[in-house]
């Protein structure tokens, strides 16, 4: 773990995450490829969505994104100040589109069913499987469900199942080539993003 990460006690499934901690390093020493990245996100949502009143929200899940990924490949942590504020603001940009959108109230509705839905499945995988997802993939899984379960069940199926698609892809791919074996982690938030989007693409 570099020496920017700062760590609290053990809650008796791994290091917890400060918010004091110092977590940007990877944001500040490669600003351009997190910059890039959140821009072409955000691009491609445009492209897909248009001037729709729920872009909003969806690109600022394009930003924080591109920052939760970075973060994650490098130090293997999904920090809470990025992710937690994600349900407020997620709520409140969805909130005020609902009176610019159709069915504008039950689209909300299927957006706290996504986020508590999405968040219990990840929640019970780190309680059957803690080796498997970090609690901070938890905590993420929730504000992505907003997302998700705004456009709708076909969305959210879909991109749960890119979610692992994508992850489990990738980690065959490091144990056939030998660059990892079955201890080996492997950050998954940036997996549950990349399915994410798709899931957003295939439906929106």
């Amino acid at each position: 773990m570099p020496d920017s990460a700062e760590l609290t006690a053990e809650d008796g499934r791994g290091p917890v995450w400060s918010w004091r901690a110092d977590w940007t390093g990877p944001i500040r020493e490669r600003p351009v490829p997190v910059a890039v990245g959140a821009v072409v996100v955000a691009a491609l949502l445009v492209w897909r969505m248009g001037a729709r009143p729920e872009l909003a929200a969806f690109a600022y899940l394009a930003v924080v994104g591109a920052a939760l990924a970075a973060v994650d490949v490098r130090l293997h942590r999904l920090p809470d100040p990025l992710t937690l504020p994600s349900y407020p603001v997620m709520l409140v940009l969805l909130g005020a589109a609902v009176p610019f959108t159709g069915n504008g109230g039950g689209r909300f509705v299927a957006a706290l069913v996504g986020m508590a839905a999405l968040w219990g499945l990840f929640f019970v995988q780190w309680l059957v499987v803690p080796r498997a997802l970090g609690f901070g993939d938890v905590k993420l899984s929730g504000a992505l469900g907003i997302g998700l379960g705004w456009l709708g069940r076909d969305a959210w199926v879909t991109g749960v199942f890119a979610m692992f698609l994508f992850g489990g892809v990738y980690s065959v791919a490091l144990l056939v080539t030998r660059r990892a074996d079955r201890r080996t982690a492997i950050p998954f938030g940036p997996f549950m993003l990349a399915g994410t989007l798709a899931g957003v693409l295939a439906h929106a």
